[in-house]
């Protein structure tokens, strides 16, 4: 299972993550973000075995291309209310390296249904917790409502995921088709700022 590590903004701890040589790291080009990287971010030098992924919430598409080429990002994660459309203008435009990940707001009463016209565009879905914000609540949502996805499309789940819950990934059937784990707010010391000594644990565990 791949791991992502999201809402990097300062330098020193970008490259101290990256040393730990992760799958993604994630960088979010969202101003109303708490972890919003600025208008004049300079990406350090990253090992190209990691992908860099930017994050958007319904960003006009000239930004996202725009940001794609200045920091060479590997995928790009919508986490607004993007729709299918959208996405498929983005993929066009994009070099076909460029993955797409496709984020949804998941709750107890998530149908499941929507994700269909998704499927034939996106590389990946994402799962996070819906909220009235988008993302980066630190809450979790019910895993369980992921016995209802017919796994057509490998996701990243999201939403509130420290070590503890971790090693419950580990030991669920839920992580049938599950492509990755994004962890953000439970291994921070401030939003945008992360614990090494936490992440640095994660590593150990080998997921």
């Amino acid at each position: 299972m791949k791991v992502k590590i999201c809402g990097l903004k300062y330098k020193e701890n970008i490259e101290q993550i990256a040393a730990l040589q992760f799958d993604y790291m994630g960088f979010i080009f969202y101003p109303k973000s708490k972890r919003f990287v600025g208008e004049y971010f300079v990406m350090p030098e990253i090992d190209t075995k990691i992908k860099k992924v930017g994050v958007f919430v319904n960003a006009d598409v000239n930004y996202v291309l725009e940001k794609v080429i200045k920091y060479n990002l590997a995928a790009v994660q919508l986490h607004g209310d993007e729709s299918p459309e959208y996405c498929n203008e983005i993929k066009q435009k994009l070099n076909a390296t460029v993955q797409i990940i496709k984020a949804f707001g998941v709750d107890e009463n998530f149908n499941f249904e929507t994700l269909k016209p998704y499927q034939k565009i996106c590389n990946y879905f994402l799962f996070d917790t819906k909220t009235k914000e988008y993302g980066g609540s630190g809450h979790q949502f019910n895993w369980q409502v992921l016995k209802k996805y017919n796994n057509a499309i490998p996701y990243f789940l999201s939403g509130g995921i420290g070590l503890p819950e971790i090693e419950k990934i580990k030991n669920t059937s839920i992580k049938l088709n599950m492509y990755a784990i994004d962890v953000n707010s439970k291994f921070e010391t401030e939003p945008g700022l992360k614990d090494i000594e936490l992440v640095k644990r994660l590593k150990s565990l080998n997921v």
